[in-house]
């Protein structure tokens, strides 16, 4: 056993641990199953000498009975052991799935502009999968034939140890070239389930664009590039069933010797009376059992390295931590100020913000102006914590945020961005996304939002469903819902992110006054392009290239900031 496949099994111990009774059960099933068949072998010998040969009559009515209890035994054996093997397998990978999905929800922002969404998906179903197979499959019958190989060679050495030796010289002869297949198959996998992640996202990519795809005319464009991948992974899965094959014709050829020097010992040492014919042929059947066993243990344990592959692609998401590390104080008290003391941010080597100072107290309005690439979106991350401060921090009520846990500092935040995320849900559940369904609040929330109108005009209301990504509404409708939904969390910091951006002039000027009410006593933080919407802001903060160049009130900017009287003339 390699060290790969040791390191492999030496992961899943702890999940076996828990399966103590229905492990055992199944390992008794194995023995069963094993053992039957190696009394199948031993009971040709009384059946030819006894029955055909000394014409025994007695043992004519018994041993037929015994044949049926032999192959009921084992029956029952094998029955039990793939039972509960799948048991033990489908649970470890409902757990396993769990935990992937657990820890990946855990890492920060970073992580997931590194890895597709198709790649993560891949890992997490396809991979799993694959674990199932060696927990279920595998792993059980390696173990079951293994026991059958050692009962049949106990009982052939006991036969004739001389043409045992004979029948597994050959044995040692053919593991090195077993090893490289095993090799070989192992690299094939690996490389096989990075192309179907690939592959993966590649679909993700094409479903989740295809308005853009459809409005260009590049179906054939996609179509190219997704033949191209799917023929990579066709040959790479030849490969690796032409591997995976070579083990049967190498154990037949290995076979096939073997037989023919038993039969040529084994005629002689019959015909000097040396051995019965009985014992010949119960010999000659255990030994054709024993080549069964032993070449689907060789066949599964080249199989067994497309789980190791997998596992490592697994292993990488279990065993990785998220570089944004949880707070332990819980943000309770209301938040009162947030102080940006220094703050700089770095993505990479990209300077994203620079040495950024500014204050904010509760029941203020800050927006945040400026080009593409200034920092607005980078001031937000911060506040979430989707990245932390590469220099200087960020204060609530005086309390470094990186104190703070993440779930009692994002529960006091609500966003609305201009990608509004829709859920596959009831426009109640899609308002109250993630706490309980209060329908009085939701209508409210909703009313708050200028949402109640359209949604009174539907058949069912609130108990509506919506459509992936929200298709069967409207953009200016999916937008008022996200509004509802960041009302409904009663948040104390608000961020909108041009929340209004799809919005006639009539709606966007009731959703703004209504903005207006619900953020009194909040910290309400706006990303504006269209300046005419902040005129109000009792603070506007002005960013270019990564700093602030003007802090002040739309006034008193339009007379001292020449990069926000730049940004206004532009929008005239």
């Amino acid at each position: 056993m390699n060290q790969d496949i040791k390191l492999f099994l030496k992961r899943f111990l702890p999940y076996f641990k828990d399966y103590k009774l229905q492990f055992a059960i199944s390992i008794m099933g194995m023995i069963a199953a094993a053992g039957g068949t190696a009394l199948s072998a031993y009971i040709i010998k009384p059946v030819l000498d006894k029955i055909f040969i000394e014409k025994n009559e007695e043992l004519l009515y018994i041993l037929p009975f015994a044949l049926v209890f032999i192959y009921t035994f084992k029956s029952i054996g094998k029955y039990l052991q793939v039972y509960y093997a799948s048991y033990i397998g489908l649970d470890i990978v409902k757990r396993m799935r769990d935990k992937m999905l657990e820890k990946i929800l855990s890492f920060e922002m970073d992580f997931f502009h590194k890895y597709p969404s198709g790649e993560l998906i891949s890992r997490s179903i396809n991979d799993v999968e694959r674990l199932k197979l060696v927990v279920s499959n595998i792993i059980p019958v390696m173990l079951r034939e293994s026991l059958t190989i050692v009962f049949l060679l106990a009982y052939v050495f006991y036969l004739n140890p001389k043409m045992a030796f004979l029948s597994i010289i050959f044995l040692p002869i053919v593991m090195k070239p077993l090893s490289i297949l095993a090799k070989k198959m192992k690299k094939l996998s690996l490389s096989l389930q990075e192309r179907i992640s690939s592959l993966t996202a590649r679909l993700s990519e094409i479903f989740n664009n295809i308005e853009m795809i459809k409005a260009n005319a590049v179906e054939a464009h996609e179509e190219t590039l997704f033949k191209t991948e799917n023929e990579h992974i066709n040959k790479i899965s030849r490969k690796a069933v032409r591997t995976s094959e070579l083990v049967s014709p190498m154990m037949e050829t290995i076979g096939g010797v073997a037989a023919g020097l038993i039969v040529f010992f084994g005629g002689k040492e019959v015909i000097e009376g040396n051995m019965s014919v009985g014992s010949f042929f119960s010999f000659l059947t255990a030994l054709f059992m024993l080549y069964t066993p032993i070449k689907k243990v060789s066949k599964l344990y080249n199989q067994l390295q497309d789980a190791v592959a997998a596992s490592e692609r697994i292993f990488f998401i279990l065993d990785r931590t998220s570089q944004i590390k949880d707070g332990s104080k819980t943000l309770h008290e209301d938040i009162t100020d947030i102080k940006f003391q220094h703050v700089s941010l770095n993505y990479e080597e990209k300077v994203a913000l620079n040495d950024i100072n500014f204050s904010v107290k509760k029941g203020e309005k800050v927006a945040l102006v400026g080009n593409s690439g200034g920092g607005k979106s980078s001031i937000v991350n911060l506040l979430l914590r989707f990245y932390d401060t590469s220099e200087g921090k960020i204060l609530f009520n005086d309390t470094n945020i990186q104190e703070c846990t993440l779930k009692s500092l994002r529960q006091s935040i609500s966003i609305v961005t201009q990608r509004v995320y829709i859920m596959k849900d009831t426009i109640a559940k899609n308002v109250a996304y993630g706490l309980d369904v209060d329908e009085e609040k939701v209508i409210q929330c909703l009313k708050q939002a200028n949402a109640w109108d359209f949604i009174q005009e539907l058949e069912q209301g609130i108990e509506t469903d919506i459509n992936e990504f929200g298709t069967n509404l409207s953009g200016g409708q999916r937008q008022r819902i996200a509004i509802a939904r960041a009302i409904y969390r009663e948040p104390q910091i608000l961020i909108f992110d041009e929340a209004t951006s799809a919005l006639d002039t009539k709606s966007e000027k009731k959703i703004t006054e209504a903005l207006e009410n619900i953020s009194k006593d909040k910290i309400t933080f706006i990303i504006a392009h269209r300046l005419n919407t902040i005129e109000n802001a009792d603070k506007i903060i002005v960013l270019k290239e990564g700093k602030i160049e003007c802090i002040g009130t739309n006034s008193e900017l339009l007379e001292s900031c020449e990069e926000f009287k730049h940004l206004h003339g532009l929008q005239k």
